[in-house]
């Protein structure tokens, strides 16, 4: 069976990728001198605790090459192909370090890296879709048209209560145009072609996700969705209330922000990324 690999950008959280049967690969959170891997040894209610009590910003790096060569040569002692979904290469070099990584791989093994020029909830969408397709016996060659396909079909939107952590991590993208005045209200922000994109801007909270539930509305069909968190759990569950009946309750996945992304989000990200359906 194709074996799965992604990175922490997907905000596939541990268990999660336990019960998946997929590879996360953690990318890095540094305080300072000290580095953690996403999600492995910070844990989200560790890492927003540091976040907002540490006087150092934290930075983020993406795994050198060496640990996917790794990572791929074990798992070509179980498989012949390997599909690793990985996050936008305008975000992140995560994706970079995999082709590396597998240009290093001597073992006798398919290996397809994609850059999916997402990130967080949409990435995981891609990785729900293959381990499915994988379990059905699909092999590589179609597990990846698949992916390609769906990618284009795929949204995102987060809210926040402000730009200021993007701007320090250095992020932002186009999403710049919301900078100045506009940090006093709370901007709405999307992907486009792989980096940050401004989509709105709401006088307050309710008014943010107001714009990402009717955002969702606006389609006639969705096929999947992940909503998310970082550190509002209460507000997560009215979101999906609020969302009732617009995709199937088994199509639709909770997930946590994770420390990475965190980084240049803050502590007060919300959203909702989906696959248009059929």
């Amino acid at each position: 069976m194709v074996k799965i690999v992604t990175d922490s950008l997907s905000d596939i959280s541990p268990e999660w990728a336990k019960e998946l049967g997929v590879t996360v690969v953690p990318l890095n959170v540094h305080f300072g001198n000290d580095v953690y891997k996403d999600a492995v040894e910070l844990p989200p209610e560790e890492f927003y605790k540091k976040l907002t009590s540490s006087g150092v910003h934290p930075t983020t790096s993406a795994p050198p090459p060496g640990v996917f060569a790794e990572l791929f040569t074990n798992l070509a002692k179980e498989t012949d192909e390997i599909i690793a979904i990985m996050a936008s290469d305008k975000i992140s070099a995560v994706q970079e370090s995999a082709v590396q990584g597998k240009a290093l791989v001597k073992a006798d093994c398919r290996i397809e890296v994609i850059n999916t020029r997402w990130l967080v909830g949409a990435m995981a969408i891609l990785v729900l879709k293959a381990v499915e397709a994988a379990k059905k016996g699909a092999n590589l060659d179609t597990i990846t048209a698949m992916v390609k396909k769906d990618m284009p079909k795929l949204h995102a939107l987060m809210i926040f209560d402000t730009l200021e952590y993007l701007k320090k991590g250095g992020r932002i993208g186009k999403a710049q145009a919301l900078l100045g005045s506009l940090l006093k209200v709370h901007p709405i922000v999307t992907l486009k072609d792989g980096e940050v994109h401004p989509f709105g801007r709401a006088r307050n909270r309710a008014q943010a996700i107001d714009t990402l539930v009717n955002f969702v509305k606006s389609f006639p069909k969705i096929e999947m969705m992940v909503v998310e968190h970082a550190t509002t759990p209460d507000e997560l569950e009215v979101l999906i209330g609020r969302l009732d009946g617009v995709v199937p309750k088994e199509r639709l996945y909770r997930s946590r922000v994770g420390s990475v992304i965190g980084t240049h989000t803050g502590p007060h990200v919300l959203a909702t990324c989906f696959l248009e359906g059929e």
